[in-house]
């Protein structure tokens, strides 16, 4: 950078002195000839912009869903009806699956026979025993035989409740012939058809997903969460979007709904989890995604020049200014992260100065120049609709 500095001063002194000479030696050259001597060069330059900007993160992943039945049967039986239309909305409630109910209707209705005899048995085992009962406090009836026709009574309240208790089991079993959807969502296709014996608590019949609301899950690393997401909470419904994959024209609106407790040790990861409202069912459980979390953190107005403006110089960054008299300056900056074509800069210029649009290729500082501003608005919107896409 000494080289190029000095060289610069060297160059700097040559051309006063040439200026200095012309000037001198008004006879040797024509006014005309000075004066286009003299004369700064056209250059073109930009105005430095500043916008409001706020740096996005992507982090790739899968949508889920929160609810994800995997229906199976809760008695055996001979599968004897399908009731629902393949990859349908269904609501909780609606009947999928009817096993053969046969079997399970006579069953109960033999209990409720026992029952009502168990019934008729009690309540002549109860009238019994009071009347032993009564016998016996007159000396009428012998102790025993009265204690036995008590106990008769206690035996038959005993089998009736276990008739009882067959009668409800039966009673449910039945129930569980008509499998009904336990959530709202869209249903898979069957896995069993009519016919197909199916087991309990073995076969799976079919899948069902909540789609109302979808999640994903995504990892952010814990110098990007510290130093640009700090002040998110799972209650502060920090907005995000979510992309599709290979549809970039439309993204989805979510906010973060979960932050986990703690950094994962073995990554230097912190688990987050945004939440997508998907009323129009516009999206599917399982579909890859771009998460878009902008940073919360940092002051959103930005200033920014286009990318083309920037030269290097050894280890550093720096454009060529055009101050007040329309002289050349250079000036170091501090970048930040390219957008598009334009490049952010953080430290170093200031609003609506004018930078050299193509940097070092043509001038050289100390040189007088007439500047053409050149309009960059068309990139600077390009640069705003990028945030609410």
């Amino acid at each position: 950078m000494s080289y190029r500095l000095v060289s610069t001063a060297l160059i700097a002194a040559m051309l006063a002195g040439c200026y200095a000479q012309a000037d001198s030696s008004p006879g040797e050259s024509s006014p005309g000839n000075s004066a286009q001597a003299v004369a700064p060069m056209a250059t073109d330059v930009v105005a430095v912009h500043q916008i409001s900007y706020q740096q996005p993160f992507l982090y790739t992943t899968r949508l889920e869903t929160p609810q994800n039945v995997e229906l199976r049967p809760r008695v055996n039986g001979v599968m004897d009806k399908v009731v629902f239309t393949e990859g349908s909305s269904v609501q909780a409630g609606d009947l999928l699956f009817q096993i053969d109910d046969k079997p399970f209707l006579a069953e109960m209705q033999r209990l409720e026979s026992e029952y009502q005899a168990a019934r008729v048995a009690l309540t002549q085992a109860q009238s019994e025993a009071e009347r032993a009962k009564r016998l016996s406090s007159t000396k009428a009836m012998p102790i025993e035989q009265a204690e036995q026709r008590m106990y008769l009574a206690t035996q038959r309240q005993a089998e009736l409740s276990s008739v009882k208790a067959q009668l409800e089991t039966a009673k449910l079993n039945l129930s569980y012939t008509q499998i009904k959807a336990p959530i709202s969502g869209r249903i898979s296709s069957a896995y069993v058809t009519e016919g197909n014996y199916v087991q309990a608590g073995s076969t799976i019949l079919t899948s069902l997903v909540s789609t109302d609301v979808l999640q994903a899950y995504f990892d952010v690393d814990e110098r990007t969460w510290n130093a640009h997401f700090a002040n998110v909470t799972a209650d502060s419904h920090t907005p995000v979007d979510a992309v599709l994959n290979g549809d970039t024209s439309h993204s989805y609106p979510g906010v973060v709904d979960f932050i986990d407790n703690q950094v994962n040790s073995a990554t230097g990861t912190l688990r987050i989890r945004a939440r997508f409202d998907n009323a129009e069912q516009a999206l599917r459980p399982g579909s890859f995604v771009r998460i878009r979390l902008n940073d919360t953190q940092a002051d959103a107005l930005k200033l920014m020049v286009p990318d083309k403006s920037i030269g290097t110089d050894l280890a550093n960054r720096f454009v060529y200014v055009v101050n007040s008299d329309g002289v050349i300056e250079y000036r170091l900056v501090e970048l930040g992260d390219r957008v598009g074509s334009l490049r952010i800069v953080t430290k170093g210029l200031k609003p609506d100065e004018l930078v050299v649009l193509n940097g070092p290729a043509k001038v050289q500082p100390g040189m007088p120049v007439t500047p053409q501003v050149v309009d960059i608005d068309s990139q600077l919107e390009q640069v705003v609709a990028k945030q609410v896409q």
